[in-house]
């Protein structure tokens, strides 16, 4: 599409927004920034932008104004049934996302990666893997680094990795990446995709213009991407953490096989790595490092380099991270586990009795597989924000017992500081999102780590 002098309406004046616009402004389009929240500060947005032609609207655009846009970018958080989109519908007008618009511009390949958990890690590990490899790498997308802001720098061999979130995946057309990957589909973001099927087909969007070119690395076991294998339009990589597979990448035991069909249809099976000679924690980091070597491998990049990246790496902040030791307490920051399933992993990756933080901001999940999970670990359960009731209530339904109520962080960190004893583990891990309480899960997690380091000071 041609926006060269054209409007276009951006919606969102955050740091998606924003970057949409300085790339509209970079191509010769003229992007007019609009955010429905009317009390936020012009001369703020104008001054983060650093764009001094460019249009601002709050609350409202002028109808005048609204007809003369030839494309709206919507940022992720506005989603794709908004009222205000209608108009622009009717008229037939392009609506993207800046995952879309930044692919328009870009060059070189990209490998994409989504799923409900394990998105950060994975994209995190593909980057470092990537830029041990090859000279041009951008890591972009939901992991919160515009695709926008990186786009127009790219080359014919740039590689560029993308976490993409469902809500960016509302919004793609043309987006073909070399290799996509679907980690895992468990409920989450009910209230924005209202219903468990339109939650699978937007991340099945990833490989919707992919063909058998291209690669989709799949889980084997996960029944949504396991069925999706049998239809998706790309060739399929399945890794598995239960089975011995024909093809792909599999756990034996505690070593990582890759297995595969040579030319003449004979199968062989090579021993990659044991999971211990890697630094992370948790069977979903055991995965997540299986998908990172299939999507690697699909990319070119030598096994031998694939391999000591990964027993290189560390884990990301705020995914199951080791904070401290205190007074023979260990302490482990999981605020990334923003939905049940995350929090699954969290528990799991435990090997004593925890004192664990949950609860927060309501996504309308259920908690009951995630307090199955506790596996008799959990000494005490200390539960804050919207769901705490709520939590409390099916906890008490499944048997947990020394359920603790705090009404902020501060409080609960200082009931699981009373609670531990030497040799326990204190999590924070809280199926929740963070909205309510804080501006988002980083903040959480960041405000969790202040207070371990406080300990004892």
């Amino acid at each position: 599409m041609e926006i060269k002098g054209k409007k276009v309406l951006v919606v969102g004046s955050g740091k998606s927004g924003i970057g949409a616009a300085r790339l509209l402004t970079d191509v010769g389009a003229q992007p007019v920034l609009f955010d429905g929240n009317d009390k936020l500060d012009r001369a703020e947005i104008m001054e983060k932008a650093q764009l001094p032609e460019l249009v601002v609207w709050l609350g409202s655009v002028p109808e005048e104004i609204r007809k003369e846009i030839a494309l709206v970018v919507i940022s992720p958080g506005v989603p794709i049934d908004a009222p205000m989109l209608d108009e622009y519908k009717k008229a037939q007008i392009p609506i993207w996302g800046e995952i879309e618009l930044a692919y328009a511009f870009a060059k070189g390949k990209v490998a994409a990666i989504t799923g409900t958990n394990g998105k950060t890690t994975t994209t995190t590990l593909v980057g470092q893997i990537m830029e041990a490899y090859y000279d041009s790498v951008y890591v972009v997308g939901n992991i919160g680094n515009p695709y926008t802001e990186a786009a127009l720098k790219t080359k014919e061999e740039t590689v560029t990795v993308a976490e993409i979130s469902s809500f960016q995946l509302e919004t793609i057309h043309t987006f073909k990446p070399a290799v996509s990957a679907i980690l895992n589909i468990t409920p989450d973001h009910l209230n924005r995709h209202h219903t468990m099927e339109c939650y699978v087909r937007t991340k099945e969007e990833i490989a919707r213009n992919q063909t058998k070119e291209d690669i989709c690395v799949l889980n084997y076991e996960d029944p949504y991407t396991r069925e999706f294998g049998e239809r998706c339009p790309a060739n399929v990589v399945f890794f598995s953490s239960k089975r011995e597979l024909e093809e792909g990448v599999y756990l034996a035991g505690e070593d990582i096989y890759l297995a595969q069909k040579l030319p003449g249809g004979e199968r062989t099976a090579k021993r990659l790595m044991n999971i211990h000679d890697m630094k992370l924690v948790g069977m979903c980091n055991v995965e997540n490092v299986m998908a990172a070597i299939a999507i690697c491998r699909g990319m070119q990049v030598p096994m031998e380099i694939i391999l000591k990246t990964v027993r290189a790496f560390k884990a990301v902040e705020h995914r199951i991270e080791f904070v401290a030791t205190k007074n023979g307490v260990d302490y482990y920051n999981d605020s990334k586990g923003t939905n049940p399933d995350a929090a699954i992993q969290g528990i799991r990756a435990m090997d004593r009795p925890t004192v664990l933080i949950g609860g927060g901001y309501d996504k309308q999940s259920e908690y009951d597989e995630w307090i199955e999970a506790f596996d008799g670990k959990v000494k005490a359960f200390v539960l804050i924000g919207q769901t705490k009731e709520k939590i409390a209530a099916c906890a008490r339904a499944h048997g947990v017992g020394n359920i603790l109520m705090a009404d902020t962080l501060e409080e609960a960190f200082d009931l699981c500081v009373k609670q531990a004893e030497p040799g326990d583990a204190v999590l924070l891990s809280p199926a929740c999102a963070s909205w309510g309480m804080f501006p988002n899960y980083e903040v959480r997690g960041q405000m969790f780590k202040e207070l371990v380091e406080k300990i004892g000071v």
